[in-house]
């Protein structure tokens, strides 16, 4: 069994690839441009292949002879100076890369999606889960692209390849800093005490997975996910003033916080744009993060339970082994 990993060198890339690499698949490992990550993907069962999603030629090339795709590459990042790269990266390059993947007889594709497209829960005790929302409140340009994506996607099962989406929630843990390590980034600064506000009044919810569970998610999408079928891949609901509370007892750390009322942090979101249209610096926050900060995303995982076996640990869990990886 070959197989290749696109965007092998990100966040869930990196621990997928050498986990296959360690269960005795052979792996190309895709990346677009040079990185110090392809350094933690040295193994004998591993060969690193630069590539892009636009490049068709670059693409036959390294398709050919794979039997089955993890489709992890995507553009991430909160803010493009460009709104329509978000959608020739996700949309066109899934497309281009689907095309090549039913042109060499690739039997299986697990596609990375997020639990973003499945929109918000309208009131907090709701849980969200993969059919809930037939028409999702999509914040920001990632979002929709990433809906698109998912749509383009299925529309390549009537040419016999088969395709599983997953979702996964606000993954944290051990890892790259990257766009989707955003969590681990925060409870870094947090224990440093540099970390001092919480969004709205903190009632508002969110889902968090450590990274493990997402990597063992998307092996088992591959080995038992019905074709045609997406899976959010989350873990424990909570909302912002629990999250803070455990953080603060296992840190140790009493840093005052303070609550940031949502339209400020809109007009300092707001600012942020406007200084990136004029500097070309990615601004720290987005008008489209602001409101999804302050939407309730309680999700179900129940689906992939019952149809994969997946399993997650809860969030002390989680937060315990990342404030170790951190402090070590």
């Amino acid at each position: 069994m070959k197989t290749l990993v696109t965007g092998a060198t990100g966040y869930v890339g990196v621990p997928l690839t050498l986990a296959l690499a360690n269960q005795g698949a052979t792996v190309k490992a895709m990346f677009r441009s040079e990185t110090k990550t392809a350094e933690l993907l040295k193994h004998p069962r591993i060969e690193l292949v630069k590539g892009d999603l636009s490049d068709i030629q670059s693409l036959r090339n390294i398709v050919k002879g794979c039997d089955e795709i993890f489709h992890l590459a995507a553009f991430a990042g909160i803010w493009s100076k460009d709104p329509a790269y978000y959608y020739r990266i996700n949309v066109l390059g899934t497309a281009n890369l689907l095309s090549v993947a039913v042109g060499e007889g690739v039997k299986r594709i697990v596609i990375t999606s997020t639990a973003g497209v499945m929109g918000p829960s309208l009131k907090p005790e709701i849980m969200v889960n993969e059919n809930i929302n037939g028409r999702p409140l999509l914040f920001s340009k990632y979002d929709r692209s990433k809906f698109e994506q998912e749509e383009k996607a299925f529309s390549f099962l009537e040419k016999g390849i088969e395709i599983v989406v997953v979702n996964p929630s606000r993954i944290y843990g051990p890892g790259i800093k990257a766009q989707s390590n955003a969590v681990s980034h925060l409870v870094n600064l947090f224990n440093q005490g540099k970390w001092h506000f919480i969004p709205g009044n903190g009632t508002s919810h969110g889902n968090y997975v450590y990274i493990d569970d997402v990597v063992q998610g998307h092996l088992l999408a591959m080995q038992k996910g019905v074709s045609g079928q997406r899976y959010i891949l989350g873990g424990e609901n909570m909302s912002y003033n629990d999250f803070f509370t455990l953080l603060k007892r296992l840190t140790g750390r009493n840093q005052r916080l303070f609550k940031i009322p949502v339209n400020l942090l809109l007009a300092w979101s707001y600012l942020e744009v406007f200084l990136a249209r004029s500097t070309g610096k990615r601004p720290v926050m987005i008008p489209a993060f602001v409101y999804k900060l302050t939407h309730n995303w309680n999700l179900s995982s129940d689906k992939a339970k019952q149809e994969l076996g997946y399993t997650f640990i809860d969030l002390e869990t989680g937060l315990k082994k990342t404030i170790h990886w951190i402090k070590s």
